[in-house]
């Protein structure tokens, strides 16, 4: 019997995929729209809504995918999360190591987008079928105050700065500072290694979230359901924001309560209009994207580091393609703001024209 597919969810993952590469390739960083940026520090803007959704989609996926272990653990599931763990880690850490030559492995940054998401899935996936379903959300919870009490008790006497954070401490001793990000100005990973065990609650919190629309036909109860679990989130964090700012950088408890809620959310409403009133016409678009995500993602991200290598222009006055597209082809149609935001939206077009290459031929590059 053929594995019916949950249609809001390739929908829901294929925008959250658009958007990512709108957001991480304007035009020129200059000019660039404030809800398309990330926040400097604390709060939380659409852009930083990215992230945290791929979280939530991959513990909404892998409930659905855990199906055909039982949500057990034995030799099959072990295997498969072991597996999957493996590969999409490499796969992030080839990425930053790319295009390879002169670059010494002693400098490569060891996390990333990719590692994060590999880890957490990991991580999740093991509690998910180790605990009974009706505690995943206390162990949800032990891990954020865990995580709040270890930022607060442990970090210096402004535990919640760039540099008085106890996850800057923890990830130079054991990654290194070279093996770090520094576009904060300092050797700071937002997707470091202790920031990454709040984002496993992302995940559980998805696969719970899973297991409320995967059983059953799709019907208005569970809309309702899931929205309300949004609304009680999302409200959750903003409370608690009085006490521990949302954070990105940080990935605080209160981030991943606000992203999560607003995950839910979203999901509902999608959910809503596609899987219960089959309003999916429009759909089409975004479902080719969601149904390859991990290869758009790793192309896009290579295809943006190719045009930032090549070199184009007279001798001596040479630009990256990067650059000369929007300069030479943006920039005079729409200006330096709108040419900045056609540039990345080409670029949506460009990897959905590949993509859709691989859908008709039905191509899905899965792990």
């Amino acid at each position: 019997m053929k594995k019916k597919r949950l249609l809001s969810l390739d929908v829901y993952r294929g925008m959250t995929i658009a958007f990512m590469i709108i957001v991480n390739t304007p035009g020129s960083w200059q000019y660039v729209y404030a809800p398309l940026r990330h926040s400097e520090w604390h709060g939380c803007t659409p852009t930083d809504l990215v992230f945290p959704s791929f979280l939530f989609i991959v513990g909404v996926s892998m409930w659905f995918s855990m199906k055909k272990y039982g949500h057990n653990l034995n030799y099959s599931s072990v295997l498969k999360i072991i597996y999957r763990t493996a590969i999409i880690f490499a796969a992030g850490f080839i990425l930053n190591w790319f295009p390879f030559a002169g670059k010494e492995l002693s400098g490569i940054r060891i996390m990333g987008v990719l590692q994060r998401i590999a880890l957490a899935y990991g991580l999740a996936a093991f509690l998910c079928i180790m605990v009974k379903r009706q505690y995943l959300w206390v162990v949800s919870a032990l891990i954020l105050l865990s995580y709040w009490a270890l930022l607060y008790f442990a970090g210096g006497s402004s535990p919640y700065s760039l540099e008085g954070n106890v996850v800057l401490a923890v990830d130079r001793a054991i990654l290194g500072t070279e093996h770090l990000y520094h576009g904060f100005g300092i050797s700071f990973d937002p997707e470091g290694l202790l920031s990454t065990i709040p984002a496993v609650a992302n995940v559980i919190i998805g696969f719970i979230a899973g297991s409320i629309l995967g059983k059953g036909q799709p019907d208005i109860r569970k809309v309702l359901k899931i929205l309300l679990w949004g609304i009680a989130l999302t409200l959750a964090g903003i409370v608690w924001n009085i006490w521990l700012p949302v954070n990105k950088p940080l990935w605080t408890s209160s981030y991943v309560l606000y992203t999560s809620g607003l995950s839910f959310i979203i999901l509902a409403l999608l959910y809503l209009i596609i899987d219960v009133f089959n309003w999916k016409g429009w759909a089409g678009f975004f479902k080719v994207f969601g149904m390859n995500a991990l290869f758009i993602y790793m192309t896009a991200s290579l295809w943006t580091k190719t045009m930032l290598l090549i070199r184009v222009g007279a001798e001596g006055d040479k630009v990256s393609l990067y650059s000369w597209i929007y300069n030479s082809l943006c920039v005079p149609v729409l200006g330096y703001m709108n040419g900045s935001l056609m540039f990345a939206i080409l670029q949506v077009l460009l990897m959905w024209f590949l993509v859709y290459i691989l859908y008709r031929k039905k191509i899905f590059i899965k792990v």
